[in-house]
Formats: structure tokens, sequence, C-alpha cells
């Protein structure tokens, strides 16, 4: 199907506005990304009408058309006073054809469904509902749109950093005459965050108008750029190993990777290393790496600071589920505040696909008899519960194949609660786990790789797993279940008059409620003669933050056994999270924090699960899966825990940094923290000076050293800030990553932004060595 509308005559002034150089720019921007000559970015870059859609009966006009930077949507709608806004292309988190949404499947009618299709953002933007003219139309923009994403994302460092560079370029040059005035020139610097004096911008434009011309065309840009791109650092590594006629040869290269990286690699690695990121071809036929090959190694992710093979799943799925740290949200409906804000479905896709296995659904008595799901006591807003499960259905398995853990907090009468019940037994089908897996009463819980594509319920049952298999039915413990102020349910959220009551259960919930039936904490000496394995409490941060202080030991032998979900305070109203960390020391596997909110605790989160697969699931230390283990995280006795290693980290130089404030002439003035998390004794921190008026390469060249005593439960985090004298410094950008997955040697450090999403073309430029402590 052909994307390619049939072009209209344009008029006189319509041809005048699209000038040769606007051609001339939206032809290089597609060959450096290529797509050049592509159908479906000429699909886009034409754009056309579509609907926005917000409610029935609210659905207006708007053009969408893409920018000739080809990393830009233009949005304009048709009033008689038009206003028009863009947002970046890879602010898209993805684009989906039909009435997928909760908006469309709520505001428009099954007849448009081949028509619909929605922009789903990154972060808190709100998705972008809207229907086109036809079907053939919407199918091209879902396509453009996709393609379109998928080139930007999988472009390499350099070609990134040239589209961006050219981008910047056009821009500047304001009169579309393809050259650089002296002014334009300082407005292309801004736009690339550095800040240059008068006097230094004019000695360096001289130094490049070679033709005295008074403006900058051709070459004279060309070598503008290369003064700008170059990177000393780079020329003094590369110029150490370059012995070979100025090039590095095979041998060269193995030299370099052994010393200074560390790798364990052959000529033959060497050799295959050059085929495929020499760029010049003659180099290549003679076995040579080039300068820029070599840099164009060093920003490829296999050659990056996060060890490569912990991408994928290594670690042993075969152990009981408590022996895994999982990750975990709460109050996963909310998308802001936990007293006003919305509740939605989309919140449940967004954790989902951040590689989140348990999700929490706070559910309560609906009209019609159909069961809602919000905080309850406040304004939040409601959702059926049966178009969240529908949601957890079809996105719970695309980012992983582990089981996702639903964990009810049930407010709902009987009655509704039977139609909880039939709701996830026809929605999830086999995939609920509704009978122990095995023959007979297990004493243990199954592995994640048994329960690959499994739903578990977490919440209350009316009597022990074990009654199932007693040769008489066995009398519900008690048909009447009081929900704990302070314990398996979170009712200390809720007013204190409110939260103490008995609930009954309805027994077809109950009897889902297989490997993780919550119960009441009455103490580590009870839990171990009286709770079953499958039994789980649930603890307030505050509670089990003091527990993990004044008996970790006794804490974490408790959580060899069981599993302990930690929930946020009450308090936390604005959805702010507390440190996972100290309870990670523990070993508590569930530890919830509230995905939407971006923050410090949720990128350390992140970091913690950037490993075996981004699956959710990390396997814990051996020592915290021995139930006679003598591991203290606060003491830290002598153990197999220990293995003190010093960490040496130069932080050497910044790329292509983002602005912090939009404002033209607004720089960043960078300064880097290296902080550590970990046991008590390893957490530090320590930063390099600001760069003044520098966020396009910014050097620092500062060492620093760290001791670490527990590496398997340390994580290192790389976090830039732009440097402010006088009040709070701003978050620029930050990489997590677990202490055991760094790489040594010579590494780029990719970026993240607020909300944990990589910032294009940005880095880190850093040297890092971990030896052994005498």
């Amino acid at each position: 199907m052909s994307c390619v509308r049939r072009q209209t005559k344009l008029s006189k002034s319509e041809e005048l506005l699209h000038h040769a150089s606007n051609q001339k720019a939206i032809q290089t921007n597609a060959k450096l990304i290529g797509m050049e000559g592509d159908p479906d970015l000429q699909f886009l870059l034409q754009g056309g009408d579509l609907l926005k859609v917000l409610s029935p009966s609210w659905k207006k006009t708007r053009h969408l058309k893409l920018q000739e930077d080809c990393k830009t949507i233009w949005r304009e709608s048709k009033k008689t006073f038009k206003s028009s806004q863009t947002f970046p292309v890879d602010s898209i988190a993805a684009v989906r054809l039909g009435r997928q949404s909760e908006g469309l499947k709520k505001n428009t009618e099954e007849h448009v469904e081949g028509r619909c299709f929605t922009i789903v953002f990154k972060g808190r933007r709100k998705n972008l509902d809207l229907i086109a003219s036809s079907e053939e139309e919407s199918g091209c923009w879902v396509r453009g749109l996709e393609k379109l994403i998928s080139r930007l994302d999988n472009l390499s460092a350099n070609q990134a950093k040239d589209h961006w560079i050219f981008s910047c370029l056009s821009k500047a040059d304001k009169n579309k005459d393809s050259k650089l005035s002296q002014q334009e020139m300082k407005n292309f610097l801004q736009l690339l965050n550095i800040g240059l004096d008068d006097d230094y911008a004019e000695m360096l434009f001289k130094k490049c108008d070679k033709s005295e011309s008074g403006y900058l065309a051709g070459a004279e840009i060309e070598h503008f750029y290369n003064l700008l791109t170059h990177r000393e650092e780079i020329d003094v590594i590369y110029g150490e190993y370059a012995k070979t006629t100025g090039f590095m040869n095979a041998g060269n290269l193995v030299e370099f990777l052994t010393k200074e990286q560390r790798e364990k690699v052959t000529l033959a690695d060497a050799q295959k290393i050059i085929e495929k990121y020499e760029p010049d071809e003659q180099a290549k036929g003679k076995s040579l790496l080039s300068k820029d090959g070599f840099l164009m190694y060093l920003h490829d992710p296999e050659a990056m600071v996060f060890n490569p093979d912990h991408k994928k799943v290594y670690q042993d799925m075969q152990q009981p589920l408590n022996h895994y740290f999982i990750s975990s949200s709460h109050n996963t409906y909310l998308t802001e505040d936990q007293l006003k804000g919305p509740s939605s479905t989309e919140a449940y896709v967004r954790a989902l696909l951040k590689g989140c296995r348990c999700v929490e659904l706070d559910c309560w008595d609906g009209s019609d008899n159909e069961p809602v799901i919000y905080h309850g006591y406040t304004l939040t807003s409601k959702i059926l519960f049966k178009d969240v499960i529908k949601t957890i259905k079809e996105y719970a398995f695309k980012k992983s194949d582990y089981p996702v853990i639903l964990s009810l907090e049930n407010h709902c009468s009987v009655e509704q609660q039977s139609v909880m019940a039939q709701h996830m037994s026809s929605i999830l089908g086999s995939a609920l786990v509704t009978t122990p897996l095995g023959d007979g009463m297990p004493a243990n819980f199954p592995s994640p790789e048994e329960l690959k594509g499994k739903f578990l319920i977490k919440g209350k049952r009316l009597n022990k797993l074990e009654a199932s298999f007693a040769d008489v039915t066995e009398e519900a413990d008690n048909t009447d279940v009081t929900e704990e102020e302070d314990s398996s349910n979170e009712a200390d959220d809720q007013p204190a008059e409110k939260s103490k009551k008995n609930l009954k259960l309805a027994k077809e919930l109950s009897d889902m409620v297989i490997y993780c039936k919550s119960v009441h904490f009455n103490g580590f000496e009870d839990a171990r003669k009286n709770q079953s394995f499958y039994e789980i409490s649930s603890f307030k941060e505050g509670k089990a933050v003091k527990l993990a202080e004044e008996s970790a030991n006794a804490y974490i032998r408790h959580n060899v056994e069981k599993l302990s979900r930690i929930y946020p305070a009450g308090s936390r109203t604005d959805s702010s999270n507390y440190n996972p960390v100290p309870l990670w020391n523990a070993g508590c596997q569930i530890v919830a924090l509230n995905f939407q909110t971006a923050c410090t605790e949720l990128d350390i989160n992140q970091g913690r699960f950037l490993i075996n697969g981004k699956g959710g699931y990390v396997l814990k230390p051996a020592y915290m899966r021995d139930g006679a283990t003598e591991f203290d995280p606060i003491t830290l006795t002598r153990g197999d825990w220990l293995q003190h290693k010093t960490l040496h980290v130069m932080v050497i130089s910044g790329q292509q940094l983002p602005k912090v404030n939009q404002k033209k002439s607004s720089i960043v003035d960078p300064l880097v923290k290296v902080q550590i998390y970990g046991v008590p004794a390893d957490v530090a921190e320590k930063e390099t000076s600001a760069v003044a008026n520098n966020g396009f390469n910014p050097s620092w060249n500062e060492n620093f050293r760290f001791d670490v005593y527990v590496p398997e439960l340390a994580l290192v985090r790389f976090l830039i800030e732009d440097h402010d004298s006088t009040s709070d410094n701003e978050f620029v950008g930050q990489y997590t990553l677990p202490f055991n997955s760094l790489k040594l040697g010579y590494r780029h450090v990719p970026l993240l932004n607020r909300n944990g999403d990589k910032l294009p073309s940005a880095g880190l430029f850093v040297h890092v060595m971990v030896l052994d402590a005498e």
C-alpha cells in the first residue's frame, strides 16, 4: 500500500516557501537517518489533517506534519486564531493502531476502529488519540512513525551526533542561504549548549573564514564542524596504540583491549571489530582501524560501561520465587498524586513495559455490579476492574516472560468479589495460577522459569492452602477476615475510623490465592513457627526500615523462606518514594515504588533491574538465600559477602548534554557526581568541579576512589547536574547500574532523562578500574 498522496498544484507563494535549501535540509536529514527517498517518510513530511479525540463530543481537527529536521512533529489547530506546537519524535514511546487506548475505547464508536491510532508519550504526558480520514491513511501514519522511531533509536552514536548538529545548523541558518554569519554561528553554538565570550567566538569565526567573506560556507562550515567535534582525549588514547603508520592494526587493537579494557580477545576478534567499525574501505582492506573507526567502536553499546553479557537473561531462573528481587509497583493505577490524580489503565501499561512484575489493584464496589479501581476515600478517578485485567493480560509479557503478581487490595462486597473472580478467570484463562504446580502440597515456591507466562494472585484467603489437599473438607479458618491496620493491607493509608473492619471473602476469589496469601506479621519468631512459606506479609516503609536497621539478619533469614512486600507510607500523598536499597539489603523481594514519579529512587530501581534481560527478576546473592546465613549489612561480620574492592573512576568528558532551560541563551554548567548505593559502609558520593557554559563537550579529567565491601549489593550511579551557586543544582541526566556489571577501561556512559528514557547523543566518557583491596 502506497502512502504517497497526490500532489496538488502549488501557488507562487507556496513555491517560494518550499525553498531549495529546505529541500536540501530534508534530503540531508533523510540521508543521515537512512530514509532517503522512503515513501513513508515522504508521507510524514507532507503531513495531513487528523481528528484529535478528548471526549465523545470533543473531536477537533489538528494538522500534523514532520518537520524538515526529521525528528520533530509540528501540530497546528484549525481554529480562527491558529495555535501550533511541536513535540520531538524521541518523546514517543509507542504508536498503537486501532481503538487500543483507554480514551479511544471510551470516546469513539466501534465502526471507526480501523481509522484510529494513538501516539503514546514517554513520562507523564497524556496520550494523543487521533482519527484519520481512512483506514489506509491511519495505517500510513502508524507505519511511518514506527519506522522513523526505529531508525532514530538505532542510529549509531556518530549518525545521531551528525543528525543533531546538522539540525542545529539548519535552525541557526535563519535566512536559509546555506551560509553562517558570525551571529548565526553564535546562535548555532547556543543551540549546541556552548556559551562563548564574544572575543573567543570572533577568533573562532575568523579561524574558519578562510575566504574572509564575513560568513562560513561549504568547506569552511566543515572545518568549523571538525573543530567542534574534535576530541583530544581520543587522540591521546588512539595515539598510544596506533603504531602502524598512524593507524591501529589488529595486533595494536588486541594490545589496547587487553591492557586498557581488560578484555580477553584474540587476533580474530580484533579483525572482526575492524571489519565492523572501520568506515574507510581502503583502511579496512589493509585490516587497519582509523581513529574514526576506533571512536565508532567505543560508542557501540557492546563496548560501553554496562557489561553486554548482563543484558540477556544470564542468571539461574530455576530458584524458588522468593530468592529473587522483584520489580514492584505501588498504587499502579495512579498517574499522578494519591489524593486527586487520575486513575488509568495506561499506568499499568507503562509499569509493565518498564519490566514491573508486581502490580497493585485497589478494588472497590462499583455501580452496575462492576468492581472499580481507585484510591479509596480520595478524589482519584475510577476505572473498571475488568478493563484493568484486560490491559494487564495484553501487556504483561511484552517485555518479560516471567510471572506477574497481582496484589489485590480488596475492599469489595462478597457479591462483587465474585465478579472479580469471574473476570480474572475468563480474561486470564489458563495463565492464572489457581492450583499449586505439580502433585500434592508444595513445600516451596516454584521458580520464575516454571511460572513463565503466569499470573499469581496476592490477597486474603479463607483457609490454609493445605486444606485443598485434606481428605475431608476443612472449614474456613475465619469467614470474617480482618484487614490488618499495619500489615497485609494498606488500610493505614485510609482514615482511621474506616480502617478497622471485617471483610467477608467470596470463596471463588479466596481459592485463587495460591502462593501469596496475605497475613499479618507478628514478629520473626512467630513467623518462623506459624507462617507457611506461601504466606506473605506487607510492611509499611517505616516499619520495614526499622526492622532492616535493628534486626537485619533476622529479616534476611525470614526472607530466605518467605516473601515480604514493602509499600510507601500513606503520608506520601504526592506519590514520592523511599530509598529501596536498605530493604533490598535486608532481602525483601517486593519493594513497591510509585512508578508514576520520576525521582532518584526510581532511577536506582531501574538500575537494579537493568540486568538479566530487564525481566523484573534479579537473583539474590547466595548468602541471602541461605537459611543459616550470618550476613548483616549493618555490622558486616566476616563472610563470603565481604569482597573488598577499590573502584577507581576517572571522569574524562561529556558529549552533547541537553539544555535544562530551553531558552536559547541558557547554557548548562555541568558537574558529575559518582554515587555508590549499597550496604551502609559502601554508600558514598564524590563530584567534579563545574565546567562553565559548556554542555556540548565539557572536560573534567578528575579521578575518584571508592571502597566497596559488598559488591554484589552495590550500585553505581553517574549523575550530571547543572551547577547553580544560588539554588539547588538542576538534573541533567543519569545512569545507574550494578557494580558487578561495570566494564573496565575507557568506556562511554549513556545518559537517561528524568523519566528513565535514553537521551539521544548525550553521554559521559570515563575510565573505570576495579582492583582487589590490599
